[in-house]
């Protein structure tokens, strides 16, 4: 089964998919903690050995709060443009949950092919 998208539609999903991007990389690159906090390790004894120590950590600055705050609003309202565009209205009920998947794999498979 294929779906006509409309461009607005699939730029959205697009978008929402560099947003999550964005947002993951900055995370992976952040403190572990978002306060400062001291380091630690698992002390002897518990059935799982900690692999390694944990770091203190400095804690996350007010830009990079800013800039995790800013994409994840940034991608709830993109989530919520696509969930409540009228496209999704010209379906019957039935086929909504499997065209909302499929427009996931049909811009994947639009952005490899150009």
């Amino acid at each position: 089964m294929t779906f006509d998208y409309p461009a607005d539609l699939r730029a959205l999903q697009k978008d929402l998919f560099e947003t999550r991007a964005r947002l993951h990389d900055l995370l992976e690159s952040l403190p572990y903690s978002v306060e400062p906090i001291e380091g630690w390790r698992r002390p002897e004894g518990y059935w799982l050995p900690s692999a390694h120590p944990y770091p203190d950590s400095p804690g996350w600055s007010e830009r990079d709060l800013k800039e995790v705050t800013a994409l994840r609003e940034r991608e709830r309202d993109l989530a919520e443009a696509i969930v409540t565009h009228p496209f999704w209205n010209e379906l019957e009920p039935s086929v909504r949950p499997k065209a909302r998947s499929h427009l996931k794999h049909a811009v994947d498979h639009a952005d490899n092919e150009n």
